[in-house]
């Protein structure tokens, strides 16, 4: 992995050429890639006040990081369908973390360096802020969806005993609105299949003759439609827990109601939508961080393209104030 030294060098006439100076030094056992590093002329003030910032930006610099790492961390949970486009989630503007660092650009119009740097250092405070702030509730969102979800497919995907059944049976499987009759739901032991078709009378006498029909089954058994007479109910539970009868089966108890059946597909059919949305909408907000990350601009320009300044030229602010390089290797040494 790359190293990052960023190095200020003189700008009196004997460092003008630092960069080329450094190009030369560097080159000869390959230690690293060197390029400028523009930033802008801030209005510093006094010494006391610049002072007075430097405790201060060491905290927000720490803040900066670890909200960082925490909104990579967010694309990561949030794209853990799609781990194989997670590193395309954590560039910094489309450009990887080298491309960034190399041809940052300050943001004049959003961080105007005529500003005070107090002002702007503050600017950046609010904004790291809000960033924090806009993490932690769609995070939150984001988890409270996740659960709700896990708990939805938790009761599809458990044993015929406990999982829903709203997506296992229809309304053609059941008698409805009779005064007399009442579908049941019954689970029966794989061993017992035959006897069940077989011996469905043995249990109760009140059952309707081949009224019974599998709608599922797991590894341990099937689920039964069995249709009898509303009086017997009580009676048909209470035998089906008996020993001594040729068939023992377990009532199922459920009760058909079309709207809750519905209620359920759609809360799980809403629930993957606002997942879906919610991934889109959380790595397009994480990537950019607010508007904070926007206002970066990056700049790629390719070596040896007229455009790019030349190594050895700086321009009459560096000859003011000095030269900022970026040095990318395992090591980095400014010559001068």
């Amino acid at each position: 992995m790359s190293e990052f030294w960023l190095i200020s060098a003189p700008g009196d006439k004997e460092n003008l050429q630092a960069l080329e100076r450094m190009n030369t030094v560097t080159s000869k056992s390959n230690l690293s890639y060197n390029t400028k590093f523009t930033i802008p002329d801030f209005k510093v003030g006094t010494l006391d006040s610049l002072v007075g910032l430097s405790d201060e930006l060491g905290k927000l610099d720490t803040f900066a990081e670890s909200l960082i790492r925490r909104m990579a961390q967010s694309v990561v949970d949030v794209m853990e369908d799609s781990k194989g486009k997670v590193h395309e989630n954590l560039l910094a503007n489309g450009v990887d973390l080298t491309s960034f660092v190399t041809h940052f650009e300050w943001d004049m119009a959003k961080y105007p360096a005529k500003q005070p740097l107090v002002s702007v250092v503050d600017t950046l405070a609010k904004q790291l802020a809000q960033i924090e702030m806009d993490l932690k509730s769609r995070t939150a969102a984001y988890s409270a969806l996740k659960m709700n979800l896990e708990n939805l497919e938790k009761k599809s995907t458990g044993n015929l005993f406990t999982r829903t059944l709203s997506d296992i049976v229809s309304k053609e499987d059941f008698v409805l609105d009779s005064e007399y009759l009442i579908t049941l739901l019954v689970i029966v032991p794989k061993p017992s299949y035959a006897q069940w078709q077989k011996d469905l009378r043995i249990p109760l006498d009140m059952v309707v003759p081949r009224s019974t029909k599998l709608i599922a089954e797991d590894n341990e058994g099937g689920l039964f439609t069995v249709t009898l007479f509303r009086k017997v109910i009580d009676d048909f539970k209470t035998k089906s827990q008996r020993k001594q009868v040729r068939i023992w089966f377990t009532v199922r108890e459920f009760y058909y109601d079309e709207k809750e059946i519905k209620r359920e597909r759609e809360e799980m059919t809403r629930l993957l939508s606002d997942k879906k949305q919610q991934y889109q909408t959380s790595c397009v907000a994480l990537k950019k961080g607010s508007t904070t990350y926007r206002d970066h601009k990056v700049k790629v320009t390719p070596l040896g393209n007229p455009d790019r300044p030349t190594a050895g030229r700086p321009t009459e602010r560096e000859r003011v104030r000095g030269m900022v390089l970026v040095g990318q290797g395992p090591c980095a040494l400014a010559g001068g």
